[in-house]
């Protein structure tokens, strides 16, 4: 059971529904259970959802390796709602049911993209070591630049603090869905 209720347009202050309608009104399209507690602090959510709309949708780095880095992130956190969320959409930018599937069950994928192999060994190092080897920044760098790998590392922590928020807030899973990790 969640820890915060979904928000209710009208009764919120003036700040928090113009930070509700940014998000509401922009890119997005609703108000997703992630935004709920953060609505809390209207300036947070307002600058956390721009952040957010910034990695998801206008980083240099391609849709298929965006959502490759947030489902690492996703599995690595074991956020089902984060998982829920993007899965179809990794689907939808074109990463394989079979590096997807390796992830859920937390297995290493076999990847055919190189691109895709650098994005999983940096964020699984930053994820698990708390640090990137001398290799795993090269390979990042020879992929997507010096730019391309801070705003890999800012979508890295993004979706981290997301995890975070929707873990400890205990935000649902849409009505009717399955928790994608048993363990």
């Amino acid at each position: 059971m969640s820890r915060i209720g979904e928000p209710v347009r009208e009764t919120l202050d003036e700040a928090q529904g113009a930070a509700y309608d940014a998000i509401v009104g922009g890119t997005r399209g609703k108000m997703a259970a992630l935004f709920w507690p953060w609505l809390s602090s209207p300036e947070l959510c307002d600058r956390a959802q721009k952040l957010g709309e910034f990695v998801r949708y206008k980083t240099s780095l391609a849709p298929r390796l965006s959502e490759l880095a947030v489902l690492v992130t996703a599995r690595f956190w074991r956020s089902q709602f984060e998982w829920f969320m993007h899965e179809p959409i990794a689907r939808e930018a074109g990463l394989s049911a079979a590096v997807i599937g390796a992830l859920k069950s937390g297995s290493e994928p076999r990847f055919e993209n190189a691109d895709e192999e650098a994005i999983y060994k940096f964020a699984r190092e930053l994820h698990e070591r708390h640090a990137v080897s001398d290799a795993a920044y090269a390979n990042a760098v020879e992929h997507f630049g010096v730019q391309g790998t801070a705003e890999l590392v800012c979508l890295l922590g993004y979706y981290t603090m997301a995890a975070m928020t929707l873990s400890a807030f205990e935000l649902p899973l849409p009505d009717g869905a399955e928790p994608p990790f048993k363990d």
